[in-house]
């Protein structure tokens, strides 16, 4: 487990600075509902309803940008370049499509949006008025997620966090200003977060731009590039990309579902999940990090083809998994009663939120383990179908069923109902151990060796 240099050198070098973007940008939707929660209780509930659509874009986007990273990543390994600015262009036009169809249904019935998730008016109406401007940080979101994950795929990770932490500190400042009314500021509420969190991703998304197109000398990317779509490489990215899209899709809508589930349970389980979200989102972002991390490094080692260093990388990361699980676990407890107390709630909401955190510190030790297995090695290494199988059973046939026969047919207490939502983290290890030990998903992905195959 330590002799290994480079290993820890390339894993650790793309985990943290992912990890820290990743957690500045889930911070970004904290900022907004800890400073809300401190303002009304039905703003920050609004705005956990309608924070649910922005998770559901992003669970897309990080779909079309993982589709990207699996096969670039593999290219950067045999060092092709020109090829990964190919399917570059392919990920970047899916991401626009899938933000433009989202934002397009937000805009025509905000509150009808919501009221799927919720039957709350009051909480509707608040997150209708935040939704109506952040639907116009969508594509905005999905083409800087692209570009990033362009840069990932080639080892620039900094960008990333650079960017994250510029438009973090500026939402927060702006946040301060618009919905308290400080510093001479109109007070606006939870439409003062939206117009911060709008800025924010504006000026996010112009330094991205700069630094694709301006300063990085990997791939040197040109404006023209981004339309260089070309037949072949679209039918590489939609073999291997569509079923991520899809995975990740899936998993939104699940997430939506799981919302509308528990938004139908009473305000205080409204609350409770609207202080446990946020928090969870913060600490999760170890293991989709380490999931990332891996995706690029496996992806890479394939690329250079070789398997042997493939297979002794993948039973390391396994073990890094579960330490990262149990890292997971500890800090959602530390943090928990401190976290609640930044919140104006009720003691029944709080007492439900502390229960939740509790939930979600046990079933974070399964999803440090299998998300990063599946999404990452697995996906890494080419077999980027299985994760989004494995999804469609485990959750679509198995836990929302579960969670609505305990929630309205059986009248099972809010806490059951919470932890079936949840309990698939878990179940899934059981799946995920003996598939990532076959290493039956390594699989060339990049369009040489495929036309080599074929002939």
């Amino acid at each position: 487990m330590i002799k290994d240099k480079y290993f820890y050198k390339t894993f650790f070098s793309l985990f943290f600075v992912v990890a820290l973007q990743n957690l500045i940008v889930f911070s970004v939707n904290l900022a907004d509902s800890i400073m809300l929660g401190s303002y009304s209780e039905t703003a920050m509930s609004g705005v956990s309803l309608a924070n649910q659509i922005q998770f559901l874009l992003q669970m897309f986007v990080n779909g079309a940008a993982n589709g990207l990273v699996v096969i670039a990543s593999q290219y950067w390994g045999k060092k092709h370049l020109e090829p990964i600015k190919k399917v570059f262009a392919a990920a970047f036009f899916a991401g626009v499509a899938i933000s433009l169809v989202i934002m397009t249904a937000v805009l025509i019935s905000p509150e009808g949006v919501l009221n799927i998730l919720s039957n709350e008016a009051e909480i509707v109406k608040e997150g209708a008025r935040y939704i109506e401007i952040m639907a116009f940080t969508y594509i905005i979101f999905a083409v800087t997620n692209i570009l990033i994950a362009l840069m990932r795929s080639v080892e620039a990770v900094r960008i990333g966090f650079y960017t994250s932490l510029f438009a973090f500190v500026f939402n927060v400042g702006l946040n301060y200003c618009l919905i308290f009314g400080n510093f001479g500021f109109p007070e606006m509420g939870v439409i003062g977060a939206a117009v911060a969190t709008l800025v924010s991703r504006i000026v996010e998304f112009i330094a991205v731009l700069v630094y694709v197109f301006v300063i990085d000398k990997k791939l040197k990317l040109r404006p023209k590039d981004v339309l260089s779509l070309e037949k072949t490489y679209i039918k590489d990215y939609i073999k291997a990309g569509l079923p991520l899209i899809g995975s990740g899709g899936s998993w939104g809508i699940a997430m939506t579902v799981q919302t509308s589930i528990i938004g139908r349970l009473g305000a205080a389980a409204i609350g409770a999940n609207g202080v446990a979200a946020p928090i969870f989102q913060v600490v999760s972002v170890l293991y989709t990090s380490s999931g990332n991390a891996s995706s690029v490094l496996i992806g890479k080692t394939v690329g250079e083809k070789d398997i042997p260093r493939v297979k002794k990388y993948s039973k390391k990361l396994q073990i890094m998994y579960i330490i990262i699980g149990l890292i997971s676990c500890v800090c959602l407890l530390l943090a928990r009663d401190s976290i609640i107390s930044m919140y104006d709630v009720t003691a029944e909401t709080a007492a439900l939120s502390a229960t939740f955190i509790n939930i979600l510190a046990v079933t974070v030790i399964g999803s440090s383990y299998e998300a990063p297995c599946l999404c990452g090695i697995v996906s890494g290494g080419g077999d980027t179908g299985f994760v989004f199988k494995n999804d469609i059973i485990f959750m679509w046939c198995i836990v929302l069923p579960l969670a609505f026969l305990s929630a309205f047919v059986f009248n099972w207490p809010v806490a059951v109902t919470f932890f079936i939502l949840k309990s698939d983290q878990l179940t899934k290890c059981l799946v995920a151990i003996p598939k990532v030990n076959r290493y039956k998903w390594i699989r060339v992905l990049t369009h040489e060796e495929n036309e080599a195959k074929a002939s």
